[in-house]
């Protein structure tokens, strides 16, 4: 019965090996053009997050700048400018990080 149906969906007989490469060609395909470097980004950022620290300049999410006064937890304290209002983001709202020692 099980030989029957596996007969009749193509996976015995004539081209079983190949009606199945393809779709397995497609995801390793899929996993190399668009998982693996989302993967490798998703991690370059988490890494940037815990490098995070007082006296770098972060760009957030809403386009807002400023300058890192203090980092904790969860979430960190920027002061911005021309008038020095200090603001609490969440970590995850930060975009990118400029360091002090990119900057010299």
């Amino acid at each position: 019965m099980l030989g029957m149906w596996l007969q009749s969906a193509g996976f015995l007989g004539n081209g079983g090996i190949t009606s199945l490469a393809l779709p397995v060609l497609f995801f390793v395909a899929l996993y190399f053009l668009m998982i693996a470097p989302n993967q490798k980004k998703q991690k370059a950022w988490t890494q940037m997050l815990a490098d995070l620290k007082s006296g770098d300049t972060v760009t957030s999410t809403g386009g807002l700048r400023g300058l890192v006064l203090q980092v904790k937890d969860d979430c960190v304290i920027v002061r911005t400018q021309p008038d020095g209002v200090k603001l609490e983001f969440v970590k995850s709202s930060i975009a990118a990080v400029v360091t002090a020692e990119d900057k010299k």
